[in-house]
C-alpha cells in the first residue's frame, strides 16, 4: 500500500469528465493493500467444491435448477477493483454524457471519492456474484467472485474455522445465481430502473419511483439470499449469522464513518429487511414457496408488503 502514490493518482486526474477512471483504479490500487493471494491446488479446489455443492443443495431446497458461471474466480483486492471498476464506470457513463464540461477541481473531488469508495468496498468485500448490469451484449452473463484475503481476515476476525467459513458464504453467491437464474426478467427490470435514476439526476431531479423500485428490488434479493443461505445450508449456522450480522454493522469510528457517508447502512437495512420478510414466506410455504417471488416481476413484494408479508401471501399464490 502506497498512500502517497494514491494522492498523486488523485491529483493528476485530468480530462474534462467527472471521474478519471483511469486515476481511480491506480489510486484505489495504491492506497489499498492487495492481500495474500498464495492458494495451493487444495485450496482453490475446496473453494469450487463448496460452490458446487452450495448449487446442488439449493436446487434441491428451492426445486429448480441453478446456472453458474463455468469459472469461479479467486481474487486478491487489486483484482476486485479492477473487476469493479468498470461496473461503476458504466454506472456513471450517462451522468457524464449528459454533464458539461467539469472543472478540474470537481474531477479531482470526485476521482478521490470513488478512490475511496473502491479501496473500502476491497478490503471489505468477501463474495460476490456479478449479474453484470449494463455491461452491454457482447459481455460474459454473469460472474462469482471471492475475494481470498477478505475471506481468511473475516474468519479469523469472527473466530470461525476457514473452511466452514467459506463454504457458507458460498451458499449466499450461490442464492445470488439461482434469484437471477429463476427471475430472466430481473436485470432488465434493474438496469431500467438505474439508468431512469441517472438520467434523471442529469436533469437535476430525482425519480423517487425508481430508486423505491430499486430499494424495493434489493431489499427482495438481498432477503432472499439471506434466507437461502441460512436455509439450505448443510449444517447449522445460527452462530455464523449472529457473527456476520454484528461484524456487518460495527468495526472503527472510521470505517462506521465510510458506511454513512457512502450509504452503506442501507445495504445492511436490505439484507435485515429482506430475511424478516423471506423468514415469515418460507415458514409458510417453505423454501420453494418463496421462490415464486421470481416466477414473474409482478411477483415482488411492494415496499409496503416487504414489512407486511402477510398482504404478499395473500396477493401471490403458491406456484
Amino acid at each position: 500500500m502506497d498512500a502517497y502514490r494514491s494522492l498523486q493518482a488523485v491529483a493528476s486526474a485530468d480530462g474534462d469528465g467527472v471521474v478519471d477512471w483511469s486515476a481511480v483504479v491506480e489510486a484505489a490500487t495504491n492506497g489499498t493493500d492487495s492481500g495474500d493471494l498464495s492458494l495451493s491446488s487444495a485450496e482453490r479446489e475446496a473453494y469450487a467444491e463448496d460452490v458446487g455443492d452450495a448449487r446442488d443443495a439449493i436446487a434441491a431446497a428451492i426445486d429448480r435448477d441453478v446456472t453458474l458461471p463455468e469459472t469461479v474466480q479467486i481474487f486478491n483486492r487489486h483484482h476486485w477493483i479492477d473487476a469493479n471498476a468498470d461496473t461503476f464506470r458504466l454506472i456513471t457513463t450517462p451522468l457524464a454524457e449528459r454533464t458539461a464540461a467539469t472543472p478540474r477541481a470537481a474531477t479531482v473531488v470526485n476521482t478521490g471519492t470513488m478512490s475511496v469508495l473502491l479501496g473500502f468496498l476491497a478490503r471489505n468485500v468477501i463474495g460476490q456474484y456479478d449479474p453484470l448490469l449494463l455491461a452491454g451484449p457482447d459481455a460474459d452473463e454473469h460472474a462469482l467472485y471471492f475475494v481470498h484475503p477478505n475471506v481468511t481476515r473475516t474468519a479469523a476476525d469472527l473466530d470461525v474455522p476457514l473452511d466452514r467459513f467459506r463454504r457458507w458464504i458460498a451458499f449466499h453467491e450461490v442464492a445470488h445465481a439461482a434469484e437471477f437464474g429463476a427471475a430472466p426478467w430481473l436485470s432488465t427490470y434493474l438496469e431500467t430502473r438505474i439508468t431512469s435514476a441517472i438520467e434523471e439526476l442529469t436533469e437535476g431531479s430525482v425519480d423517487r419511483e425508481a430508486y423505491t423500485d430499486l430499494n424495493t428490488a434489493m431489499t427482495a434479493v438481498e432477503g432472499y439470499a439471506e434466507l437461502v443461505m441460512d436455509r439450505a445450508f448443510d449444517e447449522p449456522s445460527a452462530e455464523l449469522r449472529a457473527k456476520l450480522d454484528e461484524r456487518r454493522g460495527g468495526g472503527g469510528p472510521v470505517k462506521r464513518l465510510l458506511r454513512y457517508v457512502f450509504g452503506l447502512g442501507m445495504k445492511r437495512r436490505q439484507y435485515e429487511r429482506g430475511k424478516e420478510f423471506f423468514d415469515v414466506v418460507a415458514d409458510e410455504r417453505g423454501l420453494a414457496g418463496a421462490s415464486a417471488v421470481w416466477d414473474r416481476q409482478e411477483n415482488l413484494p411492494t415496499d409496503a408488503e416487504l414489512d407486511h408479508p402477510q398482504r404478499w401471501l395473500a396477493r401471490v399464490e403458491p406456484s
